[in-house]
């Protein structure tokens, strides 16, 4: 939960059943050029390998991909990963599972030039966008799956999956919320808490994004989302505590401003905890897929993100909880996992999601006024 992102399984939806292959890989570094003399750092689709053939033996010759920022138990990073690596025979070294959007940019400034540098990121929306000086342009194989308004032009970044604001709330400690206001109720006090800091990670960001969109008439604006946070506070209801599995157990945090995928991949551990989602406007946003531009495995990097918007790993993101964004497309070709889908069911009719103007305007916003307001 959870700094960044954090997402189990349901219990009650079956895993993907994947049958993969794998392949020998090599420990060997790189220096950008891959095999058969491509330069793997610059090249924006796999075409300019000679195929994803030769991408995979180009990825395979590197032998290693970093990632960071993806606990196993988010959108079932844990599987997908293990499902690249049998199928690649590349080894995944997994470091910072919790931290936030914005501190795996500041990895990548820190570690920069470095073999231990991340290859590629999983981000929020209002980083990704403040961060794009970062990302190497890469376009995968199946790129008109993914609709037009889901990825910038040149694949600088893509949406991968998303899910709706919810709360998670501890049954045995606390009511049922149906309304924001309700939060503020005594019954609440030093009770609520949201999945990090908005101006660094995506969770909280969209927890102030619903508030804003219940309580105002657009998302141009997320002041009244800000002002709802300032009156929990100013109440005595909210937590300044980020949440995490340990803490929702132990009951530290009984009420989670959290994306439903999460909060409903708690519920299936802890006894008691149940979800909701308030009545009214829907709050969507998706992460977003990038590869370093200072990427140590340029052609892992690349292969990682023909195998992420694959519909083996789109499959297992709707097997945790979260909608994948080829969703569509998997339904058409008749890809998907359809009893996945049936348990998720379908997102809330009545959403929204910010756009890139509004998420750029939002970030400028709660920089400038998210301390004061909860100071």
């Amino acid at each position: 939960m959870f700094r960044k992102r954090n997402l189990a399984g349901l219990a009650a939806i079956a895993v993907v059943a994947i049958t993969l292959s794998g392949c020998a890989g090599t420990d060997s570094g790189t220096d950008g050029a891959a095999g058969g003399g491509v330069d793997a750092a610059t090249a924006t689709s796999a075409d300019d390998f000679g195929g994803l053939d030769a991408l995979v033996a180009a990825a395979q010759e590197e032998g290693e991909l970093n990632v960071i920022a993806l606990p196993e138990n988010w959108a079932n990073y844990g599987l997908i990963i293990a499902a690249f690596e049998e199928e690649y025979g590349i080894t995944v070294n997994s470091a910072d599972p919790d931290v936030s959007s914005a501190e795996e940019i500041t990895a990548a400034k820190n570690l920069a030039g470095q073999v231990a540098a991340p290859d590629v990121f999983d981000l929020g929306t209002a980083v990704a966008l403040d961060s794009l000086d970062y990302f190497a342009p890469y376009t995968v194989a199946n790129w008109a799956e993914i609709p037009d308004e889901n990825k910038e032009s040149t694949g600088l970044w893509v949406n991968d999956y998303t899910g709706s604001m919810s709360i998670g709330f501890n049954s045995n400690e606390v009511d049922e919320p149906t309304s924001l206001d309700d939060l503020l109720d005594e019954g609440y006090k030093g009770k609520v808490a949201i999945n990090g800091d908005p101006t660094q990670a995506g969770a909280a960001f969209a927890a102030v994004g619903l508030a804003a969109a219940q309580r105002g008439e657009s998302l141009d604006d997320f002041q009244p989302g800000i002002d709802f946070f300032s009156e929990l506070n100013a109440a005595g209801n909210f937590l300044p505590l980020d949440p995490t599995e340990a803490t929702i157990a132990s009951g530290e945090t009984p009420v989670v401003f959290d994306w439903s995928y999460n909060n409903l991949a708690v519920a299936s551990t802890v006894d008691g905890w149940e979800v909701t989602t308030l009545p009214g406007v829907a709050y969507t946003s998706y992460y977003n897929q990038a590869i370093n531009v200072d990427a140590p495995h340029p052609a892992a990097a690349r292969l990682w993100q023909e195998f992420i918007f694959s519909p083996a790993a789109q499959n297992l993101y709707l097997a945790a909880g979260a909608y994948p964004v080829t969703l569509v497309a998997m339904m058409d070709a008749g890809t998907v996992d359809q009893d996945a889908l049936d348990a998720v069911g379908e997102l809330p009719d009545e959403l929204v999601t910010p756009t890139t103007e509004q998420s750029e305007a939002a970030a400028a916003l709660l920089a400038e006024k998210w301390a004061a307001a909860i100071g």
